[in-house]
Protein backbone atom coordinates (compact mmCIF):
# COMPACT_ATOMS: atom_id res chain seq x y z
CA UNK A 1 0.00 0.00 0.00
CA UNK A 2 1.65 3.89 -0.90
CA UNK A 3 1.97 5.84 1.47
CA UNK A 4 0.73 9.25 1.29
CA UNK A 5 2.57 12.07 0.49
CA UNK A 6 2.47 14.54 3.10
CA UNK A 7 2.45 17.00 0.34
CA UNK A 8 -0.60 15.84 -0.50
CA UNK A 9 -2.50 18.41 2.24
CA UNK A 10 -0.92 21.17 0.41
CA UNK A 11 -4.13 23.40 -0.22
CA UNK A 12 -4.81 24.13 -4.01
CA UNK A 13 -7.22 26.86 -3.73
CA UNK A 14 -5.57 30.09 -3.01
CA UNK A 15 -6.17 33.72 -4.39
CA UNK A 16 -4.02 33.80 -7.42
CA UNK A 17 -5.66 30.69 -8.10
CA UNK A 18 -8.85 31.69 -7.53
CA UNK A 19 -7.93 34.75 -9.46
CA UNK A 20 -6.38 32.43 -12.63
CA UNK A 21 -9.52 30.59 -12.34
CA UNK A 22 -11.74 33.91 -13.42
CA UNK A 23 -9.70 34.95 -15.51
CA UNK A 24 -9.75 32.19 -17.75
CA UNK A 25 -13.55 31.70 -17.49
CA UNK A 26 -13.79 35.56 -18.56
CA UNK A 27 -11.87 34.32 -21.47
CA UNK A 28 -13.74 31.20 -22.28
CA UNK A 29 -17.20 33.00 -22.04
CA UNK A 30 -16.37 35.62 -24.32
CA UNK A 31 -14.84 33.07 -26.61
CA UNK A 32 -17.74 30.74 -26.75
CA UNK A 33 -20.65 33.45 -27.29
CA UNK A 34 -18.95 34.22 -30.54
CA UNK A 35 -18.27 30.91 -31.25
CA UNK A 36 -21.95 29.75 -32.71
CA UNK A 37 -23.03 33.64 -33.85
CA UNK A 38 -19.74 34.82 -35.77
CA UNK A 39 -20.60 32.20 -38.65
CA UNK A 40 -24.03 33.63 -38.56
CA UNK A 41 -22.93 36.93 -38.93
CA UNK A 42 -20.73 35.83 -41.58
CA UNK A 43 -23.75 34.82 -43.44
CA UNK A 44 -25.57 38.32 -42.74
CA UNK A 45 -22.83 39.90 -44.34
CA UNK A 46 -23.30 37.58 -47.76
CA UNK A 47 -20.31 34.94 -46.57
CA UNK A 48 -21.72 31.64 -47.95
CA UNK A 49 -21.44 27.77 -45.63
CA UNK A 50 -17.92 27.65 -47.12
CA UNK A 51 -16.81 31.53 -45.19
CA UNK A 52 -18.73 30.38 -42.24
CA UNK A 53 -17.04 27.20 -42.00
CA UNK A 54 -13.65 29.14 -42.31
CA UNK A 55 -14.34 31.49 -39.15
CA UNK A 56 -14.32 29.08 -37.23
CA UNK A 57 -10.99 27.27 -38.72
CA UNK A 58 -9.00 30.66 -39.18
CA UNK A 59 -9.43 31.35 -35.89
CA UNK A 60 -8.04 28.22 -34.89
CA UNK A 61 -5.39 28.18 -37.03
CA UNK A 62 -3.75 31.37 -35.87
CA UNK A 63 -4.42 30.61 -32.26
CA UNK A 64 -2.42 27.13 -33.44
CA UNK A 65 0.66 28.89 -35.39
CA UNK A 66 1.63 31.31 -31.95
CA UNK A 67 0.78 29.28 -29.43
CA UNK A 68 4.46 27.65 -29.44
CA UNK A 69 6.22 30.95 -29.87
CA UNK A 70 3.87 32.10 -27.26
CA UNK A 71 5.09 29.15 -25.07
CA UNK A 72 8.36 29.94 -25.19
CA UNK A 73 7.71 33.99 -24.19
CA UNK A 74 6.16 32.86 -21.44
CA UNK A 75 9.67 31.16 -19.99
CA UNK A 76 11.61 33.96 -21.48
CA UNK A 77 9.32 37.01 -20.89
CA UNK A 78 7.28 36.20 -17.78
CA UNK A 79 3.24 34.93 -17.52
CA UNK A 80 2.02 38.02 -16.77
CA UNK A 81 3.21 40.23 -19.50
CA UNK A 82 2.30 37.53 -21.94
CA UNK A 83 -1.48 37.06 -20.26
CA UNK A 84 -1.91 41.18 -20.04
CA UNK A 85 -0.65 41.17 -24.11
CA UNK A 86 -3.39 38.52 -25.27
CA UNK A 87 -6.11 39.68 -23.43
CA UNK A 88 -5.44 43.02 -24.87
CA UNK A 89 -5.64 41.62 -28.43
CA UNK A 90 -8.39 39.49 -28.01
CA UNK A 91 -10.34 42.95 -26.71
CA UNK A 92 -9.42 45.34 -29.45
CA UNK A 93 -10.41 42.53 -31.43
CA UNK A 94 -13.81 42.12 -30.20
CA UNK A 95 -14.60 45.31 -30.09
CA UNK A 96 -12.73 45.69 -34.19
CA UNK A 97 -16.18 42.78 -34.95
CA UNK A 98 -18.42 46.44 -34.90
CA UNK A 99 -16.31 47.47 -38.31
CA UNK A 100 -15.93 44.44 -40.02
CA UNK A 101 -18.84 45.31 -42.87
CA UNK A 102 -17.14 43.27 -45.33
CA UNK A 103 -16.08 39.53 -45.13
CA UNK A 104 -12.25 40.18 -45.59
CA UNK A 105 -12.06 42.49 -43.29
CA UNK A 106 -14.08 39.91 -40.51
CA UNK A 107 -11.51 37.03 -41.57
CA UNK A 108 -8.56 39.65 -40.67
CA UNK A 109 -9.95 40.26 -37.14
CA UNK A 110 -10.91 36.83 -36.71
CA UNK A 111 -7.22 35.46 -37.21
CA UNK A 112 -6.16 38.36 -35.24
CA UNK A 113 -8.55 37.09 -32.63
CA UNK A 114 -6.55 33.79 -32.67
CA UNK A 115 -3.69 35.28 -31.59
CA UNK A 116 -4.38 37.11 -28.53
CA UNK A 117 -6.46 33.72 -27.85
CA UNK A 118 -3.50 31.51 -28.32
CA UNK A 119 -1.31 33.99 -25.91
CA UNK A 120 -3.84 34.55 -23.29
CA UNK A 121 -4.91 30.74 -23.12
CA UNK A 122 -1.59 29.28 -23.17
CA UNK A 123 -0.77 31.69 -20.19
CA UNK A 124 -3.46 30.74 -17.92
CA UNK A 125 -3.13 27.19 -18.40
CA UNK A 126 1.15 28.13 -17.62
CA UNK A 127 -0.04 30.34 -14.80
CA UNK A 128 -2.36 27.65 -13.36
CA UNK A 129 0.57 24.56 -13.14
CA UNK A 130 2.85 26.93 -11.55
CA UNK A 131 0.53 27.47 -8.42
CA UNK A 132 -0.81 24.12 -8.55
CA UNK A 133 1.25 22.08 -5.57
CA UNK A 134 2.98 18.97 -7.43
CA UNK A 135 1.32 16.27 -5.28
CA UNK A 136 -2.59 17.59 -6.68
CA UNK A 137 -1.34 18.46 -10.17
CA UNK A 138 -3.87 16.41 -11.54
CA UNK A 139 -7.14 17.55 -9.05
CA UNK A 140 -5.80 20.92 -9.91
CA UNK A 141 -5.81 20.65 -13.44
CA UNK A 142 -9.66 19.00 -13.34
CA UNK A 143 -10.51 22.07 -11.28
CA UNK A 144 -8.62 24.24 -14.03
CA UNK A 145 -10.33 22.65 -17.04
CA UNK A 146 -14.34 23.21 -15.03
CA UNK A 147 -14.22 27.38 -15.89
CA UNK A 148 -13.89 26.03 -19.69
CA UNK A 149 -16.67 23.24 -18.94
CA UNK A 150 -19.30 25.94 -17.27
CA UNK A 151 -18.48 28.18 -20.28
CA UNK A 152 -19.18 26.31 -22.55
CA UNK A 153 -22.39 25.08 -21.17
CA UNK A 154 -23.73 28.79 -20.79
CA UNK A 155 -21.66 30.98 -23.76
CA UNK A 156 -23.22 29.51 -26.66
CA UNK A 157 -26.68 29.54 -25.54
CA UNK A 158 -26.01 33.49 -24.16
CA UNK A 159 -24.74 34.64 -27.26
CA UNK A 160 -27.32 33.03 -29.36
CA UNK A 161 -30.10 34.64 -27.25
CA UNK A 162 -27.85 38.35 -27.62
CA UNK A 163 -28.66 37.67 -31.18
CA UNK A 164 -31.97 36.90 -31.50
CA UNK A 165 -33.46 39.38 -29.22
CA UNK A 166 -31.29 41.97 -29.54
CA UNK A 167 -28.33 42.93 -32.19
CA UNK A 168 -25.01 42.03 -32.94
CA UNK A 169 -23.77 44.96 -31.62
CA UNK A 170 -25.08 44.15 -28.33
CA UNK A 171 -23.36 41.02 -28.81
CA UNK A 172 -19.88 41.95 -29.40
CA UNK A 173 -20.26 44.65 -26.96
CA UNK A 174 -21.14 41.44 -23.96
CA UNK A 175 -18.31 40.13 -24.90
CA UNK A 176 -16.01 43.03 -24.95
CA UNK A 177 -17.44 43.85 -21.20
CA UNK A 178 -15.87 39.98 -20.38
CA UNK A 179 -13.27 40.21 -22.00
CA UNK A 180 -12.04 43.59 -20.22
CA UNK A 181 -13.27 42.48 -16.78
CA UNK A 182 -10.33 39.56 -17.69
CA UNK A 183 -8.26 42.12 -18.16
CA UNK A 184 -8.82 43.96 -15.37
CA UNK A 185 -8.39 40.71 -13.40
CA UNK A 186 -5.10 39.81 -14.62
CA UNK A 187 -3.66 42.53 -13.25
CA UNK A 188 -4.15 41.48 -10.07
CA UNK A 189 -2.66 38.20 -10.84
CA UNK A 190 0.89 38.19 -8.56
CA UNK A 191 2.75 35.58 -7.65
CA UNK A 192 6.60 34.65 -6.82
CA UNK A 193 8.45 32.55 -10.21
CA UNK A 194 11.02 30.42 -8.94
CA UNK A 195 14.85 31.95 -8.83
CA UNK A 196 15.82 28.28 -10.42
CA UNK A 197 13.93 29.65 -13.25
CA UNK A 198 14.48 32.56 -13.80
CA UNK A 199 18.19 31.89 -13.79
CA UNK A 200 17.30 29.20 -16.37
CA UNK A 201 15.58 31.72 -18.67
CA UNK A 202 19.56 32.77 -20.61
CA UNK A 203 20.26 29.45 -21.56
CA UNK A 204 20.82 29.24 -25.19
CA UNK A 205 20.46 25.61 -25.52
CA UNK A 206 16.59 26.12 -25.23
CA UNK A 207 15.61 29.53 -26.12
CA UNK A 208 15.20 28.40 -29.93
CA UNK A 209 13.33 25.20 -29.20
CA UNK A 210 9.38 25.99 -30.23
CA UNK A 211 7.77 22.62 -28.55
CA UNK A 212 8.94 20.77 -25.67
CA UNK A 213 9.76 17.71 -26.15
CA UNK A 214 8.77 15.85 -23.13
CA UNK A 215 5.26 16.62 -23.80
CA UNK A 216 5.37 15.39 -27.02
CA UNK A 217 3.84 11.75 -25.75
CA UNK A 218 1.27 13.00 -24.02
CA UNK A 219 0.20 15.37 -26.66
CA UNK A 220 0.25 12.98 -29.56
CA UNK A 221 -2.27 11.00 -27.56
CA UNK A 222 -4.41 14.46 -26.68
CA UNK A 223 -4.60 15.01 -30.66
CA UNK A 224 -6.04 11.26 -31.50
CA UNK A 225 -8.86 11.61 -28.60
CA UNK A 226 -9.34 15.42 -29.64
CA UNK A 227 -10.00 14.25 -33.43
CA UNK A 228 -12.75 11.98 -32.63
CA UNK A 229 -14.12 15.13 -30.15
CA UNK A 230 -13.90 17.30 -33.55
CA UNK A 231 -16.15 15.08 -35.14
CA UNK A 232 -18.37 15.25 -32.16
CA UNK A 233 -19.08 19.12 -31.72
CA UNK A 234 -18.97 19.50 -35.46
CA UNK A 235 -21.82 17.05 -36.47
CA UNK A 236 -23.66 15.95 -33.91
CA UNK A 237 -26.42 18.29 -34.58
CA UNK A 238 -27.03 17.14 -37.92
CA UNK A 239 -26.42 13.35 -36.95
CA UNK A 240 -29.39 14.06 -34.61
CA UNK A 241 -31.51 15.16 -36.89
CA UNK A 242 -30.64 12.50 -39.33
CA UNK A 243 -31.60 9.94 -36.63
CA UNK A 244 -34.91 12.07 -36.11
CA UNK A 245 -34.21 12.85 -32.60
CA UNK A 246 -35.33 16.95 -31.58
CA UNK A 247 -33.94 18.74 -28.02
CA UNK A 248 -30.29 17.29 -28.75
CA UNK A 249 -28.78 20.77 -26.62
CA UNK A 250 -29.73 18.42 -24.13
CA UNK A 251 -26.81 16.45 -25.55
CA UNK A 252 -23.86 19.22 -24.56
CA UNK A 253 -25.54 20.21 -20.99
CA UNK A 254 -25.06 16.59 -20.01
CA UNK A 255 -22.13 16.41 -21.30
CA UNK A 256 -20.91 19.88 -19.47
CA UNK A 257 -22.45 18.53 -15.81
CA UNK A 258 -20.59 14.93 -16.13
CA UNK A 259 -17.17 16.63 -16.63
CA UNK A 260 -18.11 19.46 -14.48
CA UNK A 261 -18.42 16.60 -11.80
CA UNK A 262 -15.86 13.93 -13.34
CA UNK A 263 -12.69 16.08 -13.57
CA UNK A 264 -11.73 16.85 -9.47
CA UNK A 265 -12.68 13.38 -8.81
CA UNK A 266 -11.08 11.24 -11.28
CA UNK A 267 -8.02 13.78 -11.12
CA UNK A 268 -7.81 13.79 -6.96
CA UNK A 269 -7.88 10.02 -7.31
CA UNK A 270 -5.11 9.89 -9.69
CA UNK A 271 -2.95 11.88 -7.65
CA UNK A 272 -3.38 9.45 -5.03
CA UNK A 273 -3.19 6.16 -6.85
CA UNK A 274 -0.91 6.79 -9.99
CA UNK A 275 -2.07 8.29 -13.55
CA UNK A 276 -1.52 4.12 -15.10
CA UNK A 277 -4.55 3.04 -13.42
CA UNK A 278 -6.86 5.53 -15.01
CA UNK A 279 -5.48 6.53 -18.38
CA UNK A 280 -6.15 3.35 -20.63
CA UNK A 281 -9.98 3.04 -18.83
CA UNK A 282 -10.38 6.34 -19.77
CA UNK A 283 -9.84 5.88 -23.27
CA UNK A 284 -11.33 2.73 -23.35
CA UNK A 285 -14.56 4.99 -22.10
CA UNK A 286 -14.14 6.99 -25.08
CA UNK A 287 -13.87 3.97 -27.30
CA UNK A 288 -17.15 2.63 -26.03
CA UNK A 289 -18.83 6.16 -26.36
CA UNK A 290 -18.15 6.43 -30.25
CA UNK A 291 -19.79 3.01 -30.74
CA UNK A 292 -22.58 3.55 -29.07
CA UNK A 293 -22.77 6.89 -31.18
CA UNK A 294 -22.47 5.00 -34.12
CA UNK A 295 -25.56 3.04 -33.06
CA UNK A 296 -27.76 6.13 -31.73
CA UNK A 297 -30.96 6.14 -32.77
CA UNK A 298 -33.26 7.61 -29.56
CA UNK A 299 -32.57 11.01 -26.95
CA UNK A 300 -31.62 8.25 -24.70
CA UNK A 301 -28.76 6.46 -26.43
CA UNK A 302 -27.43 10.42 -27.05
CA UNK A 303 -27.51 10.99 -23.48
CA UNK A 304 -25.66 8.16 -22.34
CA UNK A 305 -23.08 8.64 -24.77
CA UNK A 306 -22.31 12.08 -23.29
CA UNK A 307 -22.30 10.29 -20.04
CA UNK A 308 -19.40 8.05 -20.97
CA UNK A 309 -17.83 10.35 -23.66
CA UNK A 310 -17.71 13.06 -20.81
CA UNK A 311 -16.42 10.59 -18.29
CA UNK A 312 -13.69 8.92 -20.45
CA UNK A 313 -12.52 12.66 -21.65
CA UNK A 314 -12.88 14.14 -17.93
CA UNK A 315 -10.68 11.52 -17.05
CA UNK A 316 -7.84 11.08 -20.06
CA UNK A 317 -7.67 15.58 -20.52
CA UNK A 318 -6.54 16.42 -17.57
CA UNK A 319 -4.07 13.95 -16.26
CA UNK A 320 -2.78 14.15 -19.36
CA UNK A 321 -2.38 17.92 -19.15
CA UNK A 322 -0.78 17.32 -15.19
CA UNK A 323 1.62 14.95 -17.20
CA UNK A 324 2.79 17.23 -19.48
CA UNK A 325 3.90 19.78 -16.28
CA UNK A 326 5.14 17.03 -14.76
CA UNK A 327 7.48 15.63 -17.41
CA UNK A 328 8.68 19.00 -18.60
CA UNK A 329 11.93 21.26 -16.84
CA UNK A 330 10.31 24.39 -14.68
CA UNK A 331 11.91 26.56 -17.33
CA UNK A 332 10.06 25.38 -20.13
CA UNK A 333 6.48 24.79 -18.48
CA UNK A 334 5.74 27.31 -20.83
CA UNK A 335 6.61 25.37 -24.03
CA UNK A 336 4.90 22.47 -22.57
CA UNK A 337 1.35 23.71 -21.74
CA UNK A 338 1.75 25.57 -25.35
CA UNK A 339 2.86 22.50 -27.37
CA UNK A 340 -0.48 20.17 -25.00
CA UNK A 341 -2.84 23.34 -26.41
CA UNK A 342 -1.35 22.52 -29.96
CA UNK A 343 -2.51 19.18 -30.18
CA UNK A 344 -5.75 19.62 -29.08
CA UNK A 345 -6.44 22.56 -31.26
CA UNK A 346 -4.84 20.60 -34.09
CA UNK A 347 -6.87 17.51 -33.39
CA UNK A 348 -10.50 19.53 -33.15
CA UNK A 349 -10.00 21.13 -36.79
CA UNK A 350 -8.73 18.04 -38.06
CA UNK A 351 -10.83 16.20 -37.09
CA UNK A 352 -13.34 18.14 -38.07
CA UNK A 353 -12.36 18.40 -41.55
CA UNK A 354 -11.45 14.33 -41.87
CA UNK A 355 -14.50 13.21 -40.54
CA UNK A 356 -16.54 15.82 -42.05
CA UNK A 357 -14.81 14.29 -45.87
CA UNK A 358 -16.15 10.63 -44.30
CA UNK A 359 -19.70 11.68 -43.37
CA UNK A 360 -19.99 13.40 -46.87
CA UNK A 361 -18.79 10.13 -48.58
CA UNK A 362 -20.16 7.63 -46.41
CA UNK A 363 -22.54 9.01 -44.26
CA UNK A 364 -22.83 9.78 -40.39
CA UNK A 365 -22.88 5.92 -38.89
CA UNK A 366 -19.65 5.55 -40.63
CA UNK A 367 -18.18 8.32 -39.60
CA UNK A 368 -18.62 7.76 -35.76
CA UNK A 369 -17.67 4.39 -36.82
CA UNK A 370 -14.74 5.58 -38.52
CA UNK A 371 -13.50 7.50 -35.36
CA UNK A 372 -13.02 4.70 -33.13
CA UNK A 373 -10.18 4.19 -34.73
CA UNK A 374 -8.80 7.80 -33.80
CA UNK A 375 -9.67 6.69 -30.26
CA UNK A 376 -7.48 3.19 -30.41
CA UNK A 377 -5.11 5.10 -32.22
CA UNK A 378 -4.71 7.48 -28.90
CA UNK A 379 -4.19 3.56 -26.83
CA UNK A 380 -1.52 2.69 -29.40
CA UNK A 381 0.36 6.17 -28.71
CA UNK A 382 0.21 5.45 -24.99
CA UNK A 383 1.57 2.31 -24.86
CA UNK A 384 4.18 3.29 -27.49
CA UNK A 385 5.24 6.83 -26.26
CA UNK A 386 3.88 7.37 -22.80
CA UNK A 387 3.42 4.29 -20.42
CA UNK A 388 7.12 3.96 -20.58
CA UNK A 389 7.53 7.54 -19.25
CA UNK A 390 5.43 7.43 -16.48
CA UNK A 391 6.61 6.51 -12.67
CA UNK A 392 5.30 3.31 -10.63
CA UNK A 393 4.10 5.24 -7.80
CA UNK A 394 2.38 8.43 -7.97
CA UNK A 395 4.45 10.17 -4.78
CA UNK A 396 7.19 10.37 -7.73
CA UNK A 397 5.25 12.69 -9.59
CA UNK A 398 5.63 15.27 -7.46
Amino acid sequence: MIKANPSQNEQIWSKTFFLILLVSFLMFLSMYMLLPTLPLYAQSLGGNETIAGTIVGIFTLSAVLVRPWFGNLLDYRGRKLILIIGIAIFLVSVLAYNLAFTIIFLLTIRAVHGIGWGASTTATGTMASDVIPAARRAEGMGYYGIAATIAMSLGPALGLYLVKNNSYSLLFAGSAILAGLGLIGSFFINYETSPKRQAKKKDPHVKGVILEKTAIPSALVLFFITLTYGGIVSFLPAYAGFRGVDNIGIFFTVYALVLLLGRPIIGKLSDKYGPRRFLVPGILMLVAALVLLSMASSLSMFLLVAVVYGLGFGTVQPILNALVITLSPPERRGAANATFAVAMDLGIGLGAVILGFIAQELGYVYMYGSSVVFALLALVMYFSFLRKKLPDEPRILS
